[in-house]
């Protein structure tokens, strides 16, 4: 029974240990609504980013609500503009966190469209 329980205990600590100060400081920008909820939105984001790259690519569909560039849009920081400048820009800091490759931003731009072109108007 001792072992049930020690076992028991050491299943629950680390639970314990994710607490929101282990979380990553983020710069979420505007931020607002989302077109999911947040939790959904940090555990699938990817599959949404990857359907929507094959409906544009493959299909030609370019549907704005589940872009990349929306997101840009939404999520650069108010401060540089950008998703992938800091340490807590908003993909940044969960990739690091997480330990996962960002590498959207090989390709496409992690700067907000609209700041780009008011600093390039000419």
């Amino acid at each position: 029974m001792k072992r049930l329980v020690l076992l028991l205990l050491c299943l629950c600590v680390p639970a314990v240990w994710a607490t929101e100060s282990s979380l990553p400081k983020i710069d979420i920008g505007k931020g607002g609504e989302c077109v999911k909820d947040v939790q959904w939105m940090r555990k699938n984001h990817m599959h949404l980013l990857v359907h929507q790259r094959d409906e544009t690519v493959l299909k030609g569909v370019r549907e704005v609500k589940n872009s990349l560039k929306n997101c840009i849009e939404c999520h650069a920081s108010i401060k540089d503009d950008s998703v992938i400048a800091r340490e807590d820009s908003f993909c940044v800091a969960c990739h690091k966190y997480e330990a996962v490759k960002l590498d959207c931003f090989e390709c496409h731009s992690g700067v907000r469209k609209s700041a780009w072109l008011k600093r390039n108007a000419k």
